[in-house]
């Protein structure tokens, strides 16, 4: 996996959904892209609450929260329309674009199941060590959640309907065609 340079003290975590991450109507998506409570693979642990301050600030600034493919800060693919927390986790709720290449191949490759993970990037801002050596990170600067390939977090996970965004990709698809068809009988 490439690595963007974000600044100083910016971190990822991988979180694969708990079942077949697919679209909704519209390239909706929707799931936990983070859980509390839950060790990740670098023995991690976000805390309740940890998104909170970030999230309030965000929102009194009018800013959201990036929706990236792969981490990458160049490959914007979409736009998050809800995060928040709850008892469970990190919610996120969004929308694919599919008038972006990049958006219309993350689509595609998602209702393929090819895709099926969630990860947030972030900057620690308050954060301990457990008896075992975890760290418990209690509060947290979110910059983004991103589409990716491998996941680190395996109990959260997205869900929706392939079927509804399939038959979308299709009828998208066929539009073009058309419009192609039109451009070639006019010249």
């Amino acid at each position: 996996m490439a690595k963007f340079d974000h600044g100083p003290g910016l971190e990822r975590k991988f979180c694969q959904p708990d079942g077949p991450l697919a679209l909704r109507e519209g390239a909706q998506i929707q799931g936990y892209a983070s859980l509390f409570g839950a060790v990740d693979g670098g023995g991690d642990v976000v805390q309740s609450g940890a998104y909170a301050a970030c999230l309030r600030q965000m929102s009194a600034d009018g800013r959201r929260v990036k929706m990236l493919w792969q981490h990458d800060p160049a490959e914007p693919i979409g736009i998050w329309d809800e995060v928040r927390e709850d008892e469970r986790g990190l919610f996120v709720k969004g929308r694919i674009l599919t008038d972006v290449a990049r958006g219309r191949e993350a689509a595609a490759l998602v209702t393929a199941g090819a895709i099926d993970g969630l990860s947030i990037g972030y900057r620690t801002k308050r954060s301990s060590k457990d008896a075992s050596g975890r760290r418990l990170l209690a509060e947290l600067e979110l910059w983004e959640v991103s589409l990716v390939t491998f996941p680190m977090l395996p109990d959260a996970r997205v869900g929706a309907k392939a079927e509804d965004m399939a038959e979308a990709l299709l009828r998208e698809m066929a539009d073009a065609f058309d419009g192609a068809r039109r451009v070639l009988a006019e010249g």
